[in-house]
């Protein structure tokens, strides 16, 4: 039988979800109230009363405080999603279209739209790319090395003058790689092209300043950081181009329409403050932790490291661990670990249940069983050294039940 789910369940799947934190829970308490009282935060933003209007300026707080904590310019540059694979949709479906229609407007001859992602990425990418290619447009994707990153020759090989947005995550949720985006978005300005990026993994990992990246979109979730679900952002600099892909009353100025959810936004934004505050100890703290785990998993003769991820690096996130088990599937891997108190997975949530290996897997080379066999431990806030050790400690157990 599956362990319960108690304070002794050791809790190492944060990639795929994070718990909720105590700055979200207590931003989003005045909402949680029932009745009248609950009026006093949690009206329709959009409406002209003043229960509208208390919170619409509990919104547009929280608004401020997400666009500080990631660099925007203005509070304006951040749109209110349901999380980030409606950012994602949004950015890679609106930017295309925007771009594409400018380009014609101004009388392109022979042009055809071209949009490049990489192998990598999110299906949240990768769905909304597949559905341009059959609306026409030529869509590339570019292949990583074997270590996970995509570099930036590959892009300036594919890049070309049709070119209408480049989308590149910032970092990999399965192993971790984390892209070289600045320079990668330098390349995409120089040739005219829009740059998105998914930086849903990155958040409260390692540094994310929209500015200082020169991205035109980026994507974020707050369950990734302790924020609730159901709720993220889409940052859109000022003046980028963008096709709405969500239609109805024109909320969040027109560029996703639907009745904002100002308690999940004020978890989000408080979440996301507290992520991005504690970011440079926390990374410490976790870079340490997945070092430990890697060394100590090496010692077991049919476990090894997908990426060669050397101690100390900060080219990989802080927080995710991947393997490869020889002999054993990742399914009875997860449910062995379960079985014993520790949560962990085989890759990204959002595929769990399928029994085909990763296409992250693939597209760096990993061939035949070794990808059935991928193991995914990830941390967060609270997980402790403790942790840790009892993992290591139940791999014997794991691996030969």
């Amino acid at each position: 039988m599956p362990a319960k789910v108690t304070d002794t369940y050791v809790y190492l799947d944060y990639a795929a979800t994070a718990p909720l934190c105590e700055e979200a829970a207590r931003a989003m308490g005045p909402y949680l109230v029932p009745g009248r009282a609950n009026l006093a935060a949690g009206g329709n933003a959009n409406s002209l009363h003043s229960a509208g209007r208390a919170a619409f300026e509990h919104m547009e707080r929280a608004r401020r405080q997400v666009a500080h904590a990631l660099g925007a310019t203005r509070p304006d540059e951040i749109v209110f999603t349901s999380g980030a694979t409606e950012a994602d949709d949004a950015a890679v479906l609106g930017l295309s279209h925007a771009a594409a229609d400018a380009r014609r407007r101004r009388g392109a001859g022979g042009f055809a739209p071209h949009v490049i992602t990489t192998a990598l990425e999110h299906d949240a990418v990768l769905a909304p790319a597949r559905r341009l290619e059959a609306d026409g447009m030529r869509v590339t994707y570019l292949a990583p090395n074997a270590r996970g990153f995509v570099e930036p020759a590959s892009l300036e090989a594919a890049i070309d003058e049709d070119t209408v947005l480049v989308s590149v995550q910032m970092a990999n949720s399965e192993v971790g790689s984390i892209q070289p985006v600045a320079e990668l978005a330098r390349i995409a300005h120089a040739h005219g092209a829009l740059f998105h990026t998914d930086a849903t993994q990155a958040l409260g990992k390692a540094r994310v300043d929209v500015g200082e990246l020169g991205v035109d979109a980026a994507s974020f979730s707050g369950h990734k950081v302790g924020g609730p679900k159901g709720v993220g952002s889409l940052y859109l600099r000022a003046r980028t181009p963008f096709v709405p892909q969500q239609l109805g009353g024109g909320q969040e100025g027109g560029r996703r329409s639907g009745t904002q959810n100002v308690c999940g936004i004020a978890g989000f934004a408080a979440a996301v403050t507290a992520a991005v505050e504690g970011a440079e100890a926390e990374a410490e703290r976790l870079r340490a932790l997945r070092d430990q785990l890697y060394a100590g998993l090496a010692a077991f003769g049919p476990v090894s490291a997908t990426v060669p991820v050397a101690p100390g690096a900060r080219d990989y996130l802080p927080n995710i661990v991947h393997v490869l088990v020889d002999g054993l599937e990742s399914e009875t891997l997860i449910l062995r670990f379960d079985m014993m108190g520790f949560g962990v997975s085989g890759g990204s949530a959002c595929s769990s249940h399928s029994l085909e290996p990763s296409h992250v897997l693939r597209a760096i080379g990993v061939q035949g069983d070794a990808a059935y066999g991928a193991l995914r431990v990830s941390m967060g806030r609270y997980t402790t050294r403790e942790d840790v050790d009892a993992f290591l400690a139940a791999v014997p157990r794991a691996l030969e039940w």
